[in-house]
């Protein structure tokens, strides 16, 4: 697994996640998400164009961050899903809960003024 973030705008981050979400290797995502709202950047875009795999302990990652996003007024939004990814956030009802998007382009779109 590899996890890259940088600055989309100034108020946007991107988080790039790569490999498999499951309980031994989502250490590393949870920090940056951790990392990042600690520090008032509560609008991410998670990208998971290149995340194989997820299971409960990726999930529970990704809500964490996802609630600590929206106490600070925020939110954690979803892009690039894979079919068996995509399928698993339906499975559960999670595609309910995030705000997911084909391409993180479309995610960033969706945080300007005009989107909403």
């Amino acid at each position: 697994m590899s996890i890259e973030s940088s600055p989309l705008t100034k108020e946007i981050w991107l988080v790039t996640a790569s490999g498999r979400l499951d309980q031994s290797q989502t250490g590393q995502l949870e920090e940056s998400l951790q990392q990042l709202l600690t520090e008032g950047h509560n609008r991410l875009i998670v990208d998971m164009a290149k995340v194989e795999y997820i299971n409960s302990g990726g999930l529970r990652c990704l809500v964490t961050a996802w609630r600590m996003a929206r106490q600070q007024r925020g939110d954690v939004y979803l892009c690039a899903l894979i079919p068996r990814v995509q399928n698993v956030f339906t499975m559960i009802g999670f595609d309910k809960v995030f705000q997911i998007f084909p391409t993180r382009e479309e995610a960033s779109q969706a945080w300007q003024p005009s989107a909403k």
